[in-house]
């Protein structure tokens, strides 16, 4: 029996943003994020709760400028994406909204979509959650 806690993968991720209406557009017309929870505070709408309507994480945004223009340009994490044809549709999908990315390559751990920013300058990431064979290939075969 081991005194480690069970911890049950993560909650929500949650981003500071310096305009919560532009980052709800852009995360509801790039991923397809729907509003769960409106956070209003002393009658101030200060942020967000959005649902994945097939699996993603749950994401926050906290309208928190100060906070936004300090972390922008860091990947603080990055959203799974079933396999190599998943995430080679997601590149193509953000291409034809006109949004700069580093397009799909293969990566330690899975095939890798980098470097594209949401509104705030946050660097959003993507990763298959299939690996990689001896050939660069996905291992769940081929796409």
């Amino acid at each position: 029996m081991s005194d480690i806690p069970r911890l049950d993968g993560v909650h929500h991720l949650k981003l500071p943003v310096t305009d919560l209406d532009r980052s709800l557009e852009w995360y509801r017309s790039r991923f397809g994020y729907q509003v769960a929870i409106e956070f209003v505070e002393q009658g101030v709408l200060m942020g967000y709760a959005l649902t994945h309507p097939d699996g993603g994480p749950m994401l926050g945004l906290r309208l928190d400028p100060e906070k936004a223009k300090a972390a922008a340009g860091f990947d603080y994490f990055s959203i799974g994406v079933p396999d190599k044809a998943g995430i080679d549709a997601l590149a193509e999908h953000l291409t034809a909204l006109g949004e700069d990315h580093a397009g799909v390559h293969a990566a330690h751990i899975g095939w890798i979509l980098p470097l594209l920013h949401d509104p705030d300058g946050h660097e959003v990431r993507f990763y298959t959650t299939t690996g990689l064979d001896d050939t660069g290939e996905s291992a769940a075969g081929p796409a």
